[in-house]
């Protein structure tokens, strides 16, 4: 029994010792260990949950990464049908500019061709014309013939009916040669009421026309097109010349622009003839002509004796004024006639190719 006792109070105190030192140690690592699984419990919470926020955001960037891929898609869809418009719309404006320039230069190499063509067929013809005219000169009897023959035409010759034929008019077609002869009709008209001074305006101021056309092609070009109605071109002509030169001038000018010419060339060839023919006006007023007519004949002959002296005059490549003072050079030395003189400068002045 004193065992049992003794046993029970010794399991007592252990038991005692256990609840006033080990079980409030235990309870406080319990304790603990609660509230770190609580802690852990709570942040396991938190991490699902923002687990689950960033799962929505990564659905909604994904989405928008849709949106904005497909929105940039369709930009450039759209961006690669313009640039496709855009280029073939090029590709067709580049086509036509070639196929334009292929046309013009074939043109070009075309009038360039026909220009070689005829330098050479009016050389050919120039040459067996001298050889005729040598042959038939040459001989008394036909020299005497043509001289009288010659004289007999003067005679009978008015401005009104006769335009005389150049290098420049022989060549023109059939609708240059009607504006040509509408324009002659209407200066013997202009011509018929001036005398010496006003004829010698005439002349000078169509020259500085036929010079002001050379040296301004593009105004030629458009003066000399061809249109249904020439209005605009007279309308030009006044504005560019009106108050610049006599109201017998503007009137021939205003004629000549209304025309149809069949060549650009055509309308300055027209205006330098209308030139030669006030000079010409002028020394049969002056009662000049024979005298003209003897002049000119000599100066032919002193180019036929001197080709240095031709080639030099009819270098149109060189300035006009050198050639110019060449001519009254050797005009001065030979004491020509005034209008003989002027219808010269006239011809080496508005020499061009």
């Amino acid at each position: 029994m004193s065992t049992f006792i003794g046993q029970l109070i010794g399991f007592a105190v252990i038991v005692a010792i256990l609840m006033k030192w080990v079980v409030p140690l235990v309870k406080g690592m319990m304790q603990k260990q609660q509230e770190a699984i609580r802690a852990a419990l709570a942040e396991s919470a938190e991490a699902e949950k923002k687990l689950a926020d960033a799962d929505a955001m990564h659905a909604k960037a994904v989405e928008d990464a849709k949106a904005a891929a497909a929105k940039v898609t369709e930009e450039a869809k759209h961006d690669s049908e313009r640039i496709e418009a855009q280029l073939q719309e090029q590709a067709g404006l580049e086509a036509e500019r070639i196929k334009s320039q292929g046309a013009q230069q074939l043109q070009m190499m075309r009038q360039q061709v026909i220009r070689q063509l005829r330098s050479g067929l009016g050389e050919q013809s120039v040459r067996k014309a001298d050889e005729l005219v040598r042959a038939h000169v040459a001989d008394p009897a036909a020299q005497a013939a043509t001289v009288d023959r010659f004289l007999d035409e003067l005679d009978q010759m008015t401005s009104s009916e006769t335009t005389i034929e150049t290098g420049a008019t022989a060549r023109l077609r059939a609708a240059s040669r009607d504006s040509l002869a509408t324009l002659v009709g209407e200066f013997d008209t202009q011509a018929g009421r001036l005398r010496e001074p006003g004829l010698t305006t005439l002349a000078d101021e169509l020259v500085s026309v036929a010079g002001l056309l050379i040296s301004q092609p593009v105004l030629a070009r458009h003066l000399a097109r061809p249109t249904d109605d020439p209005a605009p071109k007279v309308r030009l002509a006044e504005t560019l010349l009106s108050g610049k030169v006599d109201d017998h001038t503007l009137d021939l000018v205003r004629t000549a622009v209304s025309q149809r010419w069949s060549e650009e060339s055509n309308l300055v060839d027209a205006i330098e003839h209308l030139a030669r023919l006030a000079l010409l006006k002028r020394a049969e007023v002056s009662d000049e002509v024979d005298e003209v007519e003897e002049q000119l004949f000599r100066f032919g002959r002193l180019l036929d004796d001197q080709p240095r002296l031709t080639a030099l005059l009819s270098d149109y490549t060189a300035p006009s004024e050198g050639r110019i003072g060449l001519l009254n050079k050797v005009i001065d030395s030979a004491g020509a006639n005034g209008t003989a003189a002027e219808l010269l400068r006239q011809t080496v002045g508005l020499l061009r190719g």
